[in-house]
């Protein structure tokens, strides 16, 4: 049951930090949970250790897990765009 709260939340966490960065129309839905998953992993890696707050990823599911894995998904989505295009956007 997990697995499957992981994925949905993954998903909506990536379709949202794609709606902030604006590369929404490139995305599909499988693309927005890896984004959300590797984003909450990025976050949980650089972001957690700061404020300690945990991520979706290590089970916590509180306002402040959602905020810290939105902005490891919204920097990761900044990182991809400026590899990409030479631009965050």
């Amino acid at each position: 049951m997990n697995l499957i709260i992981w994925l949905v939340i993954g998903g909506l966490l990536g379709w949202v930090a794609s709606l902030i960065m604006r590369t929404d129309a490139q995305q599909g839905v499988l693309l927005n949970v890896v984004v959300g998953i590797v984003g909450a992993l990025l976050g949980g890696w650089f972001i957690s250790p700061m404020v300690g707050v945990p991520t979706i990823n290590e089970g916590a599911f509180s306002a402040g897990a959602l905020l810290v894995s939105l902005v490891g998904a919204v920097i990761l989505l900044a990182i991809v765009n400026l590899v990409r295009r030479g631009t965050v956007r």
